[in-house]
C-alpha cells in the first residue's frame, strides 16, 4: 500500500489539478456568464418578456449550486474523477438538447436542469480536490483555478456573440455543446489523494456523505448566511451585465466589450487576492468581508453607469468580485478542516443557488417594471452589502483588543478558525501569519 504523505503536497501534480479545475470553471461560470449575451434573441423568437428568458440562466445556475452537495457526497463515496466526467457528459448533452428547443420550456429542461446537473457534479468535486492538494499556497492556487471564469468570459463573449450572428442560438447552443464535452478529460485529470485526516472508509449514510453535520457549527452557520445573502446579488451581471449594456445604447459588440472588460478585472484580481491571502498580513474573515462590501459597491455603480463610465465601473465590479471569490473557498479549510473541504464546497454552493435562483428573475422583474436595469442592480447590491456586514461575525473579522499568543506549530488543515476564543487564527500562509487581537 501507497503511504498517506505527511500533508498536502503543496504543488506537483496539484498544478495539473489547478489547471483542470481553471478549464472547469472557464466551462461553468464563465459560459454561464457569457450565456445573458443569447437572452435578448431568445427573448424575440419566443416572444416573451426579459423576464421569463432570465429563468434560462437562474434556473441552470440554481440546479448547479442546489445540486452541488450531490456532487460532493458522490465525489466523498467514489472519487472525484469519475463523478466530474459523468457531469461532463451531462452538460454537453443538455446543450445539445436546447438546441432543438420548440418552447421555453425545452429551454429550462435542456440548460436549466440537465446542463445545470452536469455542471453540478463538475464544480464541487474539483475545486474540493484542489484545496486538497496544497496548504500555504492554497488560495493562490484556488485563485488560479478561479482566473478560468474571467479567462472563459473575455474569450466567449465575443465568440458567442459571432455565433450568434453566424449561426443563430440553435447553431451557436450546438457548438457550445461540443466545447462542454471538453469537461470530461478535465475530470480523467483529478488524481485521487489519501491526506491524514482522511476517513478510513467513505461514508455510507447520505446525510454523512451529504455532510449536513457542518451546519451544527456556528461559525460555519454565521458563513452560511453571508454568502447566501451575498448570492443574491452576485450573479446578477453574469445573466444581466450584456443586457444592461444594451439598454444603455452600446450595441451587441459593445456589451461584449463590457463583460470582457469585467472578466480581465476579475481574471486578475482572483490571482492577486489568492497571492494576498497567502502572504498572512490580514487574515482570511476580515479579506473575506472586505473586499465582499466593494463588490456590493460595484455592483451599485455599474447600475448607475452610462456609456465610457459603464466601462470603467464593469471593470472596477470584475476586480472586487474576482477578489472575494477565491477567499469564499480558501477560508473553509480554517473552517471545516481538510477532510470536510469537499463537502463544504457543496453546501457552500447549494447556498448560493438560492441567490442564483431568486435574484436574475427578481432583476428581470424590475427591468420590467421599471424599463432599465437600474433598479435591479441598486437592489441586488443591497443584498451583497448585508452578506459583507454578516460576515463580520467570524472570528478575526473584526480588529479586537489585546494580542494572542501564537500556537506553536500552524494548523492550517485542521479547521483552525472554529475555536475562536482566546487563539490566534492563521490563515494559510503558515508561519508567515501575522497574530491579531482576541477579547
Amino acid at each position: 500500500m501507497t503511504p498517506k504523505p505527511a500533508g498536502p503536497p503543496d504543488g506537483g501534480w496539484g498544478w495539473v489539478v489547478a489547471a483542470a479545475a481553471f478549464v472547469v470553471n472557464g466551462l461553468s461560470y464563465g459560459l454561464l456568464r457569457s450565456l445573458g449575451l443569447a437572452l435578448p434573441d431568445l427573448a424575440e423568437h419566443f416572444d416573451r418578456s426579459a423576464q421569463d428568458t432570465a429563468w434560462v440562466s437562474a434556473l441552470a445556475l440554481a440546479v448547479q449550486q442546489a445540486a452541488s452537495p450531490v456532487g460532493s457526497a458522490l465525489s466523498t463515496r467514489w472519487g472525484a474523477r469519475p463523478v466530474v466526467m459523468v457531469g461532463g457528459v451531462l452538460t454537453s448533452l443538455g446543450f445539445v438538447f436546447s438546441a432543438f428547443a420548440r418552447s421555453l420550456l425545452h429551454l429550462y429542461l435542456g440548460l436549466g436542469v440537465l446542463a445545470g446537473a452536469g455542471w453540478a457534479l463538475v464544480f464541487a468535486p474539483a475545486l474540493g480536490t484542489l484545496s486538497r492538494y496544497f496548504s500555504r499556497r492554497r488560495v493562490l492556487a484556488v485563485g488560479l483555478a478561479l482566473t478560468g471564469n474571467g479567462a472563459s468570459s473575455l474569450l466567449l463573449a465575443p465568440a458567442l456573440q459571432l455565433l450568434l450572428d453566424h449561426f443563430g442560438w440553435r447553431g451557436a447552443l450546438l457548438l457550445l455543446g461540443a466545447v462542454t464535452l471538453h469537461l470530461t478529460p478535465c475530470g480523467a485529470l483529478l488524481r485521487p489523494l489519501e491526506l491524514p485526516g482522511d476517513p478510513p472508509t467513505p461514508p455510507r449514510s447520505p446525510l454523512a456523505a451529504l455532510g449536513l453535520d457542518l451546519f451544527t457549527r456556528r461559525v460555519f452557520l454565521v458563513f452560511a448566511l453571508g454568502t447566501a445573502l451575498v448570492a443574491g446579488g452576485y450573479f446578477i451581471p453574469y445573466v444581466h451585465l450584456a443586457p444592461h449594456a444594451l439598454d444603455r445604447g452600446l450595441g451587441g459588440y459593445g456589451a461584449a466589450l463590457v463583460v470582457a472588460v469585467a472578466a480581465v478585472g476579475d481574471a486578475g484580481a482572483r490571482l492577486l487576492s489568492g497571492w494576498l491571502a497567502d502572504q498572512g498580513w490580514v487574515p482570511l474573515p476580515r479579506l473575506l468581508a472586505m473586499f465582499g462590501a466593494l463588490t456590493g459597491l460595484g455592483l451599485l455603480a455599474v447600475g448607475l453607469g452610462w456609456g465610457g463610465p459603464l466601462l470603467a465601473v464593469a471593470g472596477a465590479y470584475g476586480l472586487s468580485a474576482g477578489s472575494y471569490a477565491p477567499l469564499v473557498f480558501g477560508v473553509l479549510p480554517g473552517l471545516v478542516g481538510i477532510g470536510g473541504v469537499v463537502q463544504a464546497t457543496g453546501l457552500v454552493m447549494m447556498l448560493m443557488s438560492l441567490g442564483g435562483l431568486l435574484g436574475p428573475p427578481l432583476s428581470g422583474f424590475l427591468r420590467d417594471e421599471t424599463g432599465d436595469f437600474t433598479a435591479s442592480f441598486l437592489v441586488c447590491g443591497s443584498f451583497i452589502l448585508s452578506g459583507s456586514f454578516v460576515y463580520m461575525g467570524l472570528p478575526r473579522a473584526l480588529p479586537s483588543c489585546r494580542p494572542a499568543s501564537r500556537p506553536a506549530t500552524p494548523p492550517p488543515e485542521r479547521g483552525e478558525l472554529l475555536p475562536a476564543p482566546q487563539v490566534a487564527l492563521l490563515s494559510p500562509g503558515g508561519p508567515r501569519s501575522t497574530l491579531d487581537t482576541t477579547c
